[in-house]
Protein backbone atom coordinates (compact mmCIF):
# COMPACT_ATOMS: atom_id res chain seq x y z
CA UNK A 1 0.00 0.00 0.00
CA UNK A 2 1.39 3.52 -0.81
CA UNK A 3 1.35 6.26 2.04
CA UNK A 4 -1.74 8.10 0.31
CA UNK A 5 -3.26 5.11 0.77
CA UNK A 6 -2.87 4.33 4.12
CA UNK A 7 -3.98 7.83 4.88
CA UNK A 8 -7.05 7.38 3.46
CA UNK A 9 -7.84 4.79 5.53
CA UNK A 10 -6.53 6.63 8.62
CA UNK A 11 -9.77 9.70 7.13
CA UNK A 12 -11.82 6.59 7.36
CA UNK A 13 -11.51 5.32 11.01
CA UNK A 14 -10.81 9.03 11.85
CA UNK A 15 -14.50 9.57 10.26
CA UNK A 16 -16.30 6.70 12.36
CA UNK A 17 -14.89 7.71 15.90
CA UNK A 18 -16.06 11.67 15.19
CA UNK A 19 -19.41 10.12 13.81
CA UNK A 20 -19.50 8.30 17.46
CA UNK A 21 -18.60 11.50 19.49
CA UNK A 22 -20.89 13.50 17.87
CA UNK A 23 -23.92 11.64 16.67
CA UNK A 24 -24.35 8.30 18.87
CA UNK A 25 -25.24 8.21 21.92
CA UNK A 26 -22.46 7.28 24.35
CA UNK A 27 -21.83 3.85 26.06
CA UNK A 28 -23.71 1.70 22.93
CA UNK A 29 -21.88 -0.90 21.22
CA UNK A 30 -21.52 0.73 18.00
CA UNK A 31 -20.53 4.24 19.66
CA UNK A 32 -17.77 2.16 20.90
CA UNK A 33 -16.82 -0.14 18.30
CA UNK A 34 -16.80 3.56 16.15
CA UNK A 35 -14.21 5.10 18.36
CA UNK A 36 -11.89 2.31 19.31
CA UNK A 37 -11.41 1.67 14.89
CA UNK A 38 -11.11 5.58 15.37
CA UNK A 39 -7.76 4.90 17.35
CA UNK A 40 -5.87 3.65 14.20
CA UNK A 41 -5.90 7.09 13.16
CA UNK A 42 -3.89 9.55 15.37
CA UNK A 43 -0.61 7.08 15.45
CA UNK A 44 -1.00 6.43 12.16
CA UNK A 45 -0.83 10.55 11.10
CA UNK A 46 2.03 11.05 14.11
CA UNK A 47 4.07 8.61 12.09
CA UNK A 48 3.60 10.16 9.13
CA UNK A 49 4.45 13.61 10.13
CA UNK A 50 7.64 12.05 11.31
CA UNK A 51 8.51 10.62 7.75
CA UNK A 52 6.91 13.51 6.13
CA UNK A 53 9.28 15.97 8.11
CA UNK A 54 12.48 14.08 6.71
CA UNK A 55 11.08 14.53 3.31
CA UNK A 56 9.45 17.93 2.90
CA UNK A 57 11.78 20.52 0.57
CA UNK A 58 10.38 23.77 3.08
CA UNK A 59 9.50 23.10 7.00
CA UNK A 60 8.29 26.77 7.09
CA UNK A 61 5.32 25.91 4.40
CA UNK A 62 5.20 22.52 6.31
CA UNK A 63 4.05 24.32 9.54
CA UNK A 64 2.38 26.82 7.54
CA UNK A 65 -0.54 24.16 6.17
CA UNK A 66 -0.35 22.92 9.39
CA UNK A 67 -1.60 26.35 11.11
CA UNK A 68 -3.52 27.34 8.06
CA UNK A 69 -5.68 24.11 8.02
CA UNK A 70 -5.50 24.32 11.63
CA UNK A 71 -7.09 27.59 12.27
CA UNK A 72 -9.55 26.54 9.66
CA UNK A 73 -10.69 23.72 11.44
CA UNK A 74 -10.86 25.21 15.04
CA UNK A 75 -14.68 26.46 14.56
CA UNK A 76 -16.22 22.82 13.13
CA UNK A 77 -14.45 21.31 15.67
CA UNK A 78 -15.57 23.01 18.13
CA UNK A 79 -19.18 22.63 16.54
CA UNK A 80 -19.15 18.94 16.32
CA UNK A 81 -17.14 18.64 19.56
CA UNK A 82 -18.83 21.86 21.93
CA UNK A 83 -18.36 19.70 25.45
CA UNK A 84 -14.41 19.03 24.66
CA UNK A 85 -12.42 21.29 26.45
CA UNK A 86 -10.11 21.35 29.79
CA UNK A 87 -10.43 23.30 32.90
CA UNK A 88 -12.82 25.44 30.88
CA UNK A 89 -10.35 26.01 28.25
CA UNK A 90 -11.40 25.67 24.61
CA UNK A 91 -9.64 22.54 23.41
CA UNK A 92 -7.87 23.21 20.30
CA UNK A 93 -8.09 20.34 17.59
CA UNK A 94 -5.51 17.81 16.59
CA UNK A 95 -3.82 19.50 13.31
CA UNK A 96 -2.69 22.10 16.60
CA UNK A 97 -0.94 19.03 17.98
CA UNK A 98 0.55 18.25 14.90
CA UNK A 99 2.06 21.39 14.84
CA UNK A 100 3.23 20.93 18.45
CA UNK A 101 4.37 17.58 17.08
CA UNK A 102 6.09 19.17 14.14
CA UNK A 103 7.51 21.74 16.08
CA UNK A 104 9.39 19.16 18.84
CA UNK A 105 10.58 17.54 15.46
CA UNK A 106 12.35 21.13 14.67
CA UNK A 107 13.69 21.40 17.80
CA UNK A 108 15.29 18.34 17.76
CA UNK A 109 17.33 19.02 14.98
CA UNK A 110 18.08 22.63 15.08
CA UNK A 111 18.44 23.52 18.88
CA UNK A 112 22.19 21.86 19.95
CA UNK A 113 22.39 22.86 23.32
CA UNK A 114 20.84 19.44 25.18
CA UNK A 115 19.33 21.61 28.34
CA UNK A 116 17.34 23.94 26.58
CA UNK A 117 16.14 21.39 23.46
CA UNK A 118 14.91 19.05 26.42
CA UNK A 119 13.21 22.25 28.04
CA UNK A 120 11.66 23.22 25.14
CA UNK A 121 10.20 19.75 24.21
CA UNK A 122 8.62 19.54 27.73
CA UNK A 123 7.73 23.09 27.31
CA UNK A 124 5.73 21.68 23.91
CA UNK A 125 4.52 18.52 25.21
CA UNK A 126 2.81 20.63 28.07
CA UNK A 127 1.08 22.75 25.50
CA UNK A 128 -0.51 19.93 24.07
CA UNK A 129 -2.74 19.61 27.21
CA UNK A 130 -5.02 22.26 25.43
CA UNK A 131 -5.47 19.86 22.19
CA UNK A 132 -7.31 16.69 21.18
CA UNK A 133 -4.66 13.88 21.86
CA UNK A 134 -2.72 15.40 24.14
CA UNK A 135 0.49 14.57 25.71
CA UNK A 136 -0.11 11.20 23.63
CA UNK A 137 0.76 12.63 19.89
CA UNK A 138 3.64 13.99 20.85
CA UNK A 139 4.94 11.03 22.86
CA UNK A 140 4.32 9.00 19.47
CA UNK A 141 6.30 11.41 17.36
CA UNK A 142 9.10 11.15 19.78
CA UNK A 143 8.89 7.36 19.71
CA UNK A 144 9.19 7.49 15.50
CA UNK A 145 11.39 9.91 15.94
CA UNK A 146 13.87 7.28 18.09
CA UNK A 147 13.22 4.71 15.47
CA UNK A 148 14.47 6.37 12.53
CA UNK A 149 14.97 4.02 9.53
CA UNK A 150 15.53 1.16 12.04
CA UNK A 151 12.63 -1.88 11.92
CA UNK A 152 12.96 -3.16 15.01
CA UNK A 153 12.99 0.17 16.89
CA UNK A 154 9.75 0.72 14.90
CA UNK A 155 8.60 -2.62 15.95
CA UNK A 156 8.93 -1.56 19.35
CA UNK A 157 8.00 2.09 19.08
CA UNK A 158 4.37 0.89 18.13
CA UNK A 159 4.52 -1.70 20.86
CA UNK A 160 5.07 0.93 23.46
CA UNK A 161 2.51 3.05 21.70
CA UNK A 162 -0.26 0.59 22.22
CA UNK A 163 0.60 -0.57 25.86
CA UNK A 164 0.90 3.22 27.16
CA UNK A 165 -2.68 4.05 25.67
CA UNK A 166 -3.92 0.78 26.13
CA UNK A 167 -2.65 1.07 29.81
CA UNK A 168 -4.32 4.57 30.59
CA UNK A 169 -7.38 3.24 29.51
CA UNK A 170 -7.62 0.30 31.94
CA UNK A 171 -6.16 2.65 34.64
CA UNK A 172 -8.98 5.15 33.72
CA UNK A 173 -12.30 2.62 33.53
CA UNK A 174 -10.71 -0.88 35.02
CA UNK A 175 -12.23 -2.21 32.12
CA UNK A 176 -9.98 -5.12 29.92
CA UNK A 177 -11.90 -3.94 27.29
CA UNK A 178 -11.32 -0.56 27.09
CA UNK A 179 -7.67 -1.41 27.30
CA UNK A 180 -8.03 -3.83 23.99
CA UNK A 181 -10.23 -1.35 22.11
CA UNK A 182 -7.60 1.42 22.51
CA UNK A 183 -4.23 -0.51 22.22
CA UNK A 184 -4.77 -2.83 19.23
CA UNK A 185 -5.83 -0.63 16.52
CA UNK A 186 -2.38 0.98 17.49
CA UNK A 187 -1.05 -2.42 16.66
CA UNK A 188 -3.20 -2.55 13.32
CA UNK A 189 -1.49 0.57 12.58
CA UNK A 190 1.61 -0.88 12.97
CA UNK A 191 0.97 -3.90 11.11
CA UNK A 192 -0.34 -1.64 8.24
CA UNK A 193 2.91 0.47 7.84
CA UNK A 194 5.62 -2.37 8.97
CA UNK A 195 4.10 -5.34 6.76
CA UNK A 196 1.75 -3.40 3.54
CA UNK A 197 3.28 -0.30 3.38
CA UNK A 198 5.47 0.34 0.07
CA UNK A 199 7.26 3.39 1.45
CA UNK A 200 6.19 5.59 -2.02
CA UNK A 201 3.45 7.92 -2.47
CA UNK A 202 0.94 7.06 -4.76
CA UNK A 203 1.79 7.42 -8.57
CA UNK A 204 -1.18 9.35 -9.86
CA UNK A 205 -3.16 12.71 -8.11
CA UNK A 206 -0.19 13.65 -5.76
CA UNK A 207 -1.29 17.08 -5.58
CA UNK A 208 -4.99 16.24 -5.56
CA UNK A 209 -3.75 13.45 -2.58
CA UNK A 210 -1.92 16.72 -0.75
CA UNK A 211 -4.62 18.90 -0.04
CA UNK A 212 -7.45 16.93 0.66
CA UNK A 213 -6.14 15.25 3.82
CA UNK A 214 -5.78 18.67 4.91
CA UNK A 215 -9.15 19.79 3.38
CA UNK A 216 -10.86 16.87 5.02
CA UNK A 217 -10.56 17.72 8.46
CA UNK A 218 -11.96 20.81 8.54
CA UNK A 219 -14.78 19.95 5.81
CA UNK A 220 -15.95 16.82 7.75
CA UNK A 221 -16.16 18.56 11.01
CA UNK A 222 -18.44 21.27 9.55
CA UNK A 223 -20.57 18.76 8.53
CA UNK A 224 -20.66 16.92 11.43
CA UNK A 225 -21.36 20.04 13.30
CA UNK A 226 -24.09 20.64 11.13
CA UNK A 227 -25.06 17.37 11.80
CA UNK A 228 -25.53 17.72 15.27
CA UNK A 229 -27.48 20.57 15.33
CA UNK A 230 -30.01 19.43 13.18
CA UNK A 231 -30.87 15.75 14.86
CA UNK A 232 -29.29 16.86 18.30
Amino acid sequence: MSRDSIKMLAMLTMLLNHIANALLPAGAPLTNLFLYIGYFTAVTMCYFLVEGYGYTHSKRRYAGRLLGFAVLAQLPYQLAFPENGMAGFVQFNMLFTLLLCFLILLVQEKVSDPILRGAAIVLLICASLFCDWALLAPVFTLLFSWAGASRPRKKLAFVIAALLYGGMAWLGSGLLADALGCGLPILVSGFFILYLYNGQRTGHGRTFYKWFFYAFYPAHLLMLGLLRLAVL
